[in-house]
């Protein structure tokens, strides 16, 4: 079997949706300027109906067999560059071939060993390992060696809601009442924002603890936008409320103020979304920065090299929880791990459901829990044409 084309699906659709649907936006590094502070994200837009209007690009490979594989959504960034840098590189090879082709990609990709040339990488990798799922009429997780559980716990990630105390509040009681352990709230204020944004953000995790009582695990994430003291200061005030992890504190270079960071928090801290590949998981786990690693499988370099990352967590005993950019690919790749290895699994419950709109048989979690996805073969990364408003294949040729 060859691959004889890699092809960019480019859709559109729409979203309904009553109400708004982006509450709030999470806090950025760019904030420390007041200029950039109070603006609104591009996501946050909606139509005039409220609802929220989606475009998505599936990165398609196909074979001279007809078994094709599927990887999205991503972005028209990453698409071109799927094209531009990696498409040539892929015709005539072997699917099968996984890691060959992941270190053909990776070695001409000198200037792009992270960021968005990495996220093509991954969503080309993903593509492939939905291809041998589809070839070998199997779910990913078996071709992996699982499964390993039938249900993993899932934890309700909060992005996109507000903040505002009582809201939160009511959010997260909601949470609970869906059977979900443990919510995952986004603090707007950091260092610039000074003691008045140190009492919001203690102010959020005081009504989010007396909303979901003393069982309920908490998570707050600081988007890169703190600071080492500024991390030491929160930790001893959230101590109260039991703050299962302060994430990704600080900037992802900054493996220095990582590991100075938990060294001086009395409360765990954990990081990695923004980090690639497994050179990069190795200097967070080499230098102590991290208790908990969430490297995200559409960014840092799919799911040949998220097997990687996730053997190196082992030799650390530090445990993966994978950012959820994809629970499709998460659930596959955490299925088939030890559950010491996995205790949770992320569902961001707004940004998910965006990323899932365009697949039939989207995996949301059911009382609290992703359960084992049985009835797929490969990832499960059909799409569903009803819910496509436009369709074209993007061709960047005289770009």
């Amino acid at each position: 079997m060859k691959i004889t084309d890699v092809r960019l699906h480019h859709v559109t659709g729409t979203l309904p949706f009553e109400g708004t649907f982006w509450e709030e936006r999470l806090i950025q590094p760019i904030d420390v300027y007041p200029e950039y502070r109070s603006r609104r994200r591009r996501e946050m837009r909606a139509n005039d109906d409220g609802d929220l209007s989606i475009e998505a690009v599936f990165v398609e490979v196909e074979t001279d067999e007809g078994v094709t594989g599927i990887a999205g959504p991503t972005s028209l960034d990453v698409a071109f560059i799927v094209w531009r840098q990696f498409r040539e590189l892929l015709i005539g090879e072997d699917p099968m071939a996984h890691e060959r082709l992941w270190d053909v990609m990776y070695r001409s990709a000198v200037h792009g060993r992270k960021g968005e040339a990495m996220f093509a990488i991954s969503n080309i990798d993903c593509a492939l390992w939905d291809l041998k799922g589809r070839w070998a009429n199997a779910p990913v997780y078996r071709l992996l060696g699982g499964p390993t559980m039938t249900e993993i716990p899932a934890y309700a990630s909060a992005l996109g809601y507000s903040i505002e105390p009582e809201r939160a509040a009511e959010r997260a009681r909601s949470f609970v009442a869906q059977g979900y352990t443990a919510t995952k709230w986004f603090p707007r204020s950091g260092p610039v924002d000074g003691p008045e944004g140190i009492r919001r953000n203690v102010e959020l995790v005081r009504a989010l603890r007396e909303a979901v009582g003393p069982d309920v695990d908490i998570m707050i994430d600081a988007w890169m936008s703190w600071d080492v003291p500024y991390t030491e200061r929160l930790a001893e005030q959230f101590l109260e409320y039991r703050v299962r992890w302060i994430e990704e504190p600080v900037m992802p270079d900054r493996i220095e103020s990582y590991r100075l960071a938990r060294q001086r928090s009395v409360l765990p801290i954990s990081g990695g979304e923004h980090e690639y590949t497994r050179w990069g998981a190795f200097q967070l786990l080499a230098a102590e920065g991290v208790d908990v690693l969430q490297a995200d499988t559409y960014w840092a370099g799919g799911i040949t090299e998220m097997q990687k990352i996730f053997t190196l967590c082992s030799v650390y005993d530090i445990p993966m929880i994978p950012h959820g950019h994809s629970v499709l690919a998460n659930a596959h790749l955490s299925f088939a791990q030890s559950p010491t290895s996995v205790p949770m699994i992320e569902y961001l419950i707004k940004w998910n459901e965006v990323h899932q709109h365009f697949l039939k048989t989207p995996l949301k979690p059911v009382n609290g829990s992703i359960h084992l996805p049985e009835d797929v073969v490969g990832i499960g990364m059909d799409l569903d044409p009803a819910k496509f408003e436009s369709e074209r294949y993007l061709d960047f040729t005289d770009i």
